[in-house]
């Protein structure tokens, strides 16, 4: 009987002292500080690029006479190469490693930005604005993954949220430029997009000063490097390597290792409802969110106000994105991920009604920023919850594929915002709307693993 336990007390000790137990043991520090404003500074630089063609396609509507369908198709190229970009970055990431992948797509969007201030067509701008979604589609669930394999368990989804916050920093820089570089100088637009360019250099910071997912090494046999990192985060937390560390690796196999088993596994019956749910959720936040935030100063410049004063409006709607994180990233924690990402979602369709209603300016900025504040919390919610849903092998190509599916919800949403806005922004806003219900729903069918490991298989 004393041998038994004996045995069972030494199976806990290198069950406690694997990769990820020894994760979610610490507590948070520079190094994790380190790795969320590593990332979120990518992940701002994003928002800044999908927040500054909103502003950039008001502009070249006049200056290039475009049509309603033509700007559209400036809106949705992005959104192309994004659906594209999200399903392979998550397959390299799972094949090549997260920090690799997230490195290479911010060099791809990057350049392909500040090309785009040098185009002379539409033709040119088009092509250009495909290239650059194929880095910022990769980028953003690879940067997710990536961060929640590093987050202790207790504070993982609020440490995602606080990620998917920098996103309203990206977008408040670009109404920054929208506001002040767009139209104050020559040839502002140019300028927008050469600013753009920034995430090319940055990415090389990305590269050399972030440590690889110490929870991936570990899964592709590289035991070595991963006790590694994780001792490196043990010393700055102050907290002793276990005695069984080195010997302790994860028992389980790999759900999937090749990328045709991965794509199969995503509707195996263990993940078969979730995914389903996932991609509805990830379809119509999608689709209200780019069909109502890439047309608001276009929308507002049809309303009849200047493109100064339009400009002026999207900031002030942009600046409550930051509290709408901030009360979700407090909530995922204690209300649990479903209940929050829900709850912002039915704000979020309630608030687009009010805004496509709204006709003075006054209620047009009060259900904007209403607006903004609950759908930047569902956002945070929604990637907070996905990376949780599958397992190390298969969680990078699982967030990617959900964000390629949302992706094809922002081609379609633009095309018809271009097509539809001449009927008035409150049918608009009412389809919206009835897209943020549907993902409300959607939402009871994910998991919810609040406070609990991530599954290391």
């Amino acid at each position: 009987m004393a041998e038994s336990d004996d045995r069972n007390d030494a199976q806990t000790t290198t069950a406690d002292a694997t990769v990820g137990a020894r994760l979610d043991r610490l507590p948070f520090t520079r190094k994790h500080l380190k790795i969320v404003t590593g990332s979120g500074l990518g992940w701002a630089l994003d928002a800044m690029d999908v927040g500054l063609i909103s502003y950039i396609i008001a502009v070249l509507a006049t200056e290039w006479q475009l049509t309603g369908q033509e700007t559209g198709f400036i809106a949705s190229a992005g959104f192309v190469g994004m659906a594209i970009g999200a399903s392979v970055g998550g397959l390299l990431a799972d094949r090549l490693g997260r920090r690799y992948v997230f490195a290479l797509t911010l060099l791809i969007f990057g350049i392909a930005t500040g090309a785009s201030a040098l185009v002379g067509g539409l033709t040119a701008l088009l092509i250009l604005r495909v290239i650059v979604g194929l880095g910022l589609g990769a980028e953003l669930p690879v940067a997710s993954t990536y961060v929640s394999e590093f987050a202790p368990s207790k504070i993982r989804g609020r440490v995602i949220v606080i990620l998917e916050a920098f996103w309203a920093v990206g977008w408040i820089a670009a109404a920054l430029i929208g506001y002040l570089v767009i139209p104050n100088l020559d040839n502002g637009w140019r300028w927008a997009f050469a600013l753009g360019a920034i995430p090319a250099i940055y990415a090389l910071v990305v590269r050399w000063g972030l440590p690889e997912s110490a929870r991936w090494l570990e899964r592709q046999g590289r035991h070595a490097e991963a006790h590694a990192v994780v001792r490196d985060f043990e010393e700055a937390a102050g907290v002793a390597t276990p005695a069984q560390a080195e010997g302790a690796t994860t028992a389980q196999p790999a759900v999937a290792t090749s990328i045709r088993e991965r794509l199969g596994a995503l509707w195996a019956p263990e993940f078969r409802v979730r995914t389903a749910c996932l991609w509805l959720v990830w379809f119509c936040v999608n689709f209200s969110y780019y069909g109502a935030f890439i047309w608001i100063p276009s929308i507002l410049v049809s309303q009849g106000f200047d493109l100064v004063r339009s400009f002026q409006y999207t900031l002030i709607i942009t600046l409550a994105q930051l509290p709408g994180y901030a009360v979700a990233a407090w909530l995922i924690e204690v209300w649990g991920r479903r209940a929050t990402l829900s709850v912002f979602l039915v704000g979020s369709a309630v608030a687009a009604v009010l805004f496509g209603n709204s006709t003075t300016e006054g209620a047009i900025i009060a259900a904007g920023m209403a607006l903004s504040f609950f759908n930047l919390g569902a956002w945070g919610a929604l990637y907070a919850v996905t990376p949780e849903l599958y397992p190390t092998s298969l969680r990078a190509t699982g967030s990617g594929w959900a964000a390629g599916v949302g992706r094809i919800a922002s081609i379609i949403a633009p095309l018809i915002v271009g097509n539809l806005l001449v009927q008035g922004a409150l049918l608009l806003f009412v389809i919206f709307s009835v897209f943020f219900a549907i993902a409300a729903a959607a939402a009871w069918g994910l998991t919810d693993k609040r406070g609990r490991a991530l599954d290391d298989r």
